[in-house]
């Protein structure tokens, strides 16, 4: 038990520390260009975005995140991410090529992980009933897709597209899942960012299916 209460006030300081960073660039950032970059929409004192389905806003000049519609707390890792899209955003076009993790930097490494975090849930989830996904996902804003039996598109932020492909399986074959971005995603994301929204919509797909 110590050595488990250590790792998660290790873990719990690591997102204190990046917290802490993300503010600092949100400190030194061009507001309103960043604004437009996002896709966010500025006022004097208040940013606001949508990240999930759910608006947040960034309150000018503490880089305070909160939600808009709710006093609940946004968990750290939500803040973090939240901040990095917005100070990191280049507002480029999205350029209609798709590509999995593994061709993001670092993704062919990490990419068996990725697959037991994201992929393999979906599947086992959702393998077999495309119609629950596809219900589920209209809970995040999705709008169908265009392949697969089952296709959905999550915009996770304003310029973060981001498209679950699902061929269902049966009682011989086993479903298979698949998770694009477009092209231009290191324009508003880095690689370990997209890790964490990928899991986010996982776990959230899935919570939501629990519940239905």
């Amino acid at each position: 038990m110590p050595e488990q209460q250590s790792k998660n006030d290790r873990t719990v300081y690591n997102l204190s520390d990046a917290l802490t960073i993300a503010e600092k660039e949100f400190a030194a950032a061009d507001i309103a260009r960043q604004c437009q970059r996002s896709g966010a929409l500025c006022s004097p004192q208040i940013i606001t975005l949508n990240y999930l389905n759910e608006i947040y806003r960034i309150n000018i000049p503490s880089a305070e995140v909160a939600f808009v519609d709710s006093k609940q707390p946004v968990p750290l890792r939500e803040k973090i991410l939240i901040l990095h899209y917005f100070t990191q955003a280049k507002g480029t076009s999205l350029t209609g090529k798709q590509i999995p993790f593994r061709d993001l930097p670092g993704g062919l490494v990490y990419y068996p992980t990725f697959i037991k975090r994201t992929i393999e849930p979906i599947s086992e989830y959702f393998g077999k009933d495309q119609g629950v996904l596809i219900g589920v996902g209209k809970m995040l804003g999705a709008r169908p897709g265009e392949t697969g039996d089952a296709s959905l598109v999550i915009d996770a932020f304003a310029r973060v597209p981001i498209n679950i492909i699902l061929w269902q399986g049966d009682d011989e074959l086993k479903a298979e899942v698949n998770i694009l971005f477009d092209a231009n995603i290191l324009d508003y994301l880095t690689s370990e960012d997209v890790t964490i929204v990928c899991e986010t919509i996982t776990w959230r797909l899935i919570n939501y299916a629990k519940k239905v």
